[in-house]
């Protein structure tokens, strides 16, 4: 029990002595990720490790790359992709993307350098921004099959609005479907392998892609007793009806089970295990190959990247909400990678992450609150619910970090 005098408790269990990485910028306070369907109310949060010399395991990860054989990868690539290669022109890849960058490259190395035939499979976003569905019509007339699945508007409204209320995690709903809907797309198709093009290896929770296996049929299958045990914006899919939602409405969000997944044999490999890039070069490569086009404001809120998460209008919120539980935000996030692929020095990222980090959002903040039914004093007050206290103090009626990098 929290004492009413302790005022530098952890709202989330996050380690109550703040660290930054000695090589980035990546702070202990990162989340390490959830299961996103059994998140619940007030759940604990494990946070990213350091090594014995205060260096983040991410950035660990990427001196490991440094000593990968990238041809002898590539020929693994090859063969594995000429055992899923279909004859007949029907779909033998499926690639999960927005149309963003790194979807487009995918789609595109696998489609023009590999001779793959893949369909793409995209998770509309709960507000399109212009920019968005703009480079989204370019992937797909760049030669692109693509099924756009967009869920009920009520349903993910409300589900967002449960998300951001208990969990301040707007974009639960989202990411729940564009991680559930590509394997049950994939059976329908007669496809049976999956190709991602992320890895959270590079993203501050580090691990070693290169020394694991190189493919996984685990596609975010659930055992079947567990579908009755699942949790949407912390709350109880049974509880779910008080709210206007039922079972019936929530298909497909939930995963397939795993007894599904293994009789068919679906495979899923990640891309970054056998391609050696990084999200400014699948930038560059996008704009000269399909088109392209960055954020046309110049950079994205609370960053200083132009051509990162530009779908959806709650983007930005997403990543605030980040700063607020954690006191990391978007520009921690992107200046990190960069730092651990050699385009900017540490001290460049501490710089940019005490200028932009943690921006509020505005550009689209009268549509978020419209598509949360809050108005703006009641969306601050779920925000500073949240403010963890080892994180967080008032001074002067404004909220100011008690730990930053650059301090």
């Amino acid at each position: 029990m929290i004492k009413k005098n302790q005022t530098n408790y952890s709202l989330f269990g996050l380690p109550e002595k703040v660290e930054f990485c000695k090589k980035c910028v990546e702070s202990n306070q990162r989340f390490m990720g959830s299961t996103q369907l059994n998140i619940k109310k007030n759940d604990k949060k494990l946070g990213v490790s350091f090594d014995s010399e205060g260096v983040c395991l991410s950035c660990r990860y990427y001196e490991k790359k440094e000593n990968v054989d990238w041809k002898e990868r590539e020929k693994e690539l090859e063969d594995i992709l000429s055992r899923y290669r279909k004859k007949d022109g029907s779909y033998d890849v499926l690639i999960p993307g927005s149309g963003g960058k790194d979807s487009q490259y995918l789609s595109y190395m696998l489609k023009y350098k590999y001779n793959m035939n893949p369909l793409t499979v995209t998770w509309a976003p709960s507000m399109y921004t212009k920019i968005g569905l703009k480079n989204f019509n370019k992937w797909i007339s760049n030669g692109f099959d693509n099924i756009l699945h967009t869920p009920s508007g009520k349903v993910h409204r409300k589900l967002s609005q449960l998300a951001f209320k208990n969990l301040l995690h707007p974009f639960q709903p989202f990411i729940i479907g564009q991680y559930n809907l590509p394997p049950k797309i994939a059976l329908q198709y007669n496809i049976k392998l999956v190709v991602i093009g992320d890895s959270y290896q590079e993203k501050g929770v580090g691990g070693n892609i290169h020394s694991e296996k190189k493919s996984s049929s685990q596609l975010y299958a659930i055992e079947k007793k567990e579908r009755e045990n699942l949790y949407f914006g912390g709350v109880h899919i049974s509880d779910l009806e008080k709210y206007g939602i039922k079972s019936k409405d929530l298909n497909q969000y939930i995963p397939l089970t795993t007894e599904k997944v293994q009789e068919y044999g679906l495979e899923r490999i990640n891309l970054p295990y056998f391609l050696n890039y990084n999200p400014q070069n699948n930038y560059y490569f996008c704009v000269e190959k399909m088109g392209f086009e960055p954020n046309p404001d110049g950079r994205s809120e609370g960053t200083y990247t132009k051509y990162s998460s530009l779908d959806d209008k709650i983007d930005c919120l997403h990543y605030y909400t980040w700063f607020i539980k954690t006191g990391r935000g978007r520009a921690t996030e992107d200046s990190g990678i960069e730092i651990r692929n050699k385009i900017i020095t540490r001290d460049e990222g501490i710089a940019l992450v005490k200028k932009f980090d943690g921006e509020r959002p505005k550009k689209y903040l009268k549509d978020i609150l419209e598509y949360l039914s809050l108005d703006e004093k009641e969306f601050d007050e779920i925000i500073d619910k949240f403010r963890s206290p080892h994180l967080w103090e008032k001074i002067k009626n404004k909220w100011v970090l008690k730990h930053a990098v650059w301090k």
